[in-house]
C-alpha cells in the first residue's frame, strides 16, 4: 500500500467558510456575465456574441484559477446557466429576451460548450496540495 492510496482513503474535509464565500461570489459573477451577455449578443451580432462568450470564458477560467481548482469555475458556470435559463422563459405578457434566431441559439449552446471546456481545463489538485502532473 503506497502513500497515494492512503491519502485517497482519507475522508473529505468540508470547505472553509472563505472558500464557500468565494464560490458564492463567482456564482453571482457568472449570473451577471450571463445577463450582460444576453443583452450584448443581439446588439452587435457577430461581435456581441463573441464578446459575450469571451466574458463567460473569462469568468469560468478566472474562478478556476483563483480557487486553484474546478469549484470556482463550476460556480461561475452554474450562475451563468441559471441566469440564462431564467431569461429564456417568456412572461405572461408575451415579452421575451431571446428571439428565435441563430444568434440566440449560438449563445445558449456555445455558452454551455464554453463553460464545460473552461471548467474542464481548470487545474486539478492532488491530495497533497501540489499541482497535477503526469507521471514521467
Amino acid at each position: 500500500m503506497s502513500d497515494r492510496t492512503s491519502m485517497l482513503a482519507q475522508p473529505m474535509r468540508p470547505p472553509t467558510a472563505g472558500r464557500v464565500g468565494v464560490c458564492l461570489g463567482f456564482f453571482v459573477l457568472g449570473a451577471l456575465v450571463g445577463v450582460a451577455g444576453a443583452l450584448v449578443q443581439p446588439g452587435w451580432f457577430p461581435g456581441g456574441l463573441l464578446l459575450a462568450l469571451a466574458g463567460e470564458a473569462g469568468a469560468v477560467l478566472g474562478g478556476s484559477r483563483v480557487l486553484r481548482g474546478r469549484s470556482g469555475g463550476v460556480a461561475a458556470a452554474a450562475g451563468w446557466m441559471l441566469a440564462v435559463v431564467l431569461l429564456t422563459a417568456s412572461r405572461p405578457e408575451g415579452d421575451f429576451l431571446f428571439a428565435a434566431g441563430s444568434g440566440s441559439y449560438l449563445f445558449l449552446l456555445g455558452g454551455i460548450a464554453v463553460a464545460v471546456i473552461c471548467a474542464t481545463l481548470a487545474p486539478g489538485r492532488q491530495p497533497d496540495g501540489g499541482p497535477v502532473r503526469l507521471a514521467k
